[in-house]
């Protein structure tokens, strides 16, 4: 077993591992979540055509407030994106990160608005 002492080497290990199993189609495309420490940002990928379908961060946003609100806020934006793209089920790719935290407020944003996953 290899020893990862690098947060960085290990969130790319487990994002490796997941996305074995995850991948998006033209039917049901991938909702990729990529968290730095300032901001969040989530995209629809359709892996087979290797096109972002719909897009939003708290930079598009100036979304203000704590990490979970501005979460909450982009979880709103990409599902209201998606549905007007013609985007009504998705694949969620946590990349790497825990469910947790931002990451789980911005899927439950995404589901209230009505993106299926």
């Amino acid at each position: 077993m290899i020893k990862r002492t690098d947060r960085k080497q290990s969130r790319g290990h487990r994002h490796r591992r997941v996305r074995v199993h995850v991948a998006g189609t033209a039917q049901r495309p991938r909702l990729a979540v990529f968290r730095s420490l300032n901001h969040l940002y989530a995209q629809v990928i359709d892996d087979s055509a290797s096109k972002t379908l719909a897009a939003a961060s708290t930079i598009d946003l100036k979304v203000k407030g704590n990490g979970v609100a501005q979460a909450t806020e982009v979880g709103k934006a990409i599902a209201v994106k998606a549905k007007a793209a013609g985007i009504a089920a998705v694949v969620f790719d946590r990349g790497g990160f825990l469910y947790h935290g931002r990451v789980k407020a911005l899927a439950d944003a995404a589901r209230e608005a009505g993106l299926e996953f």
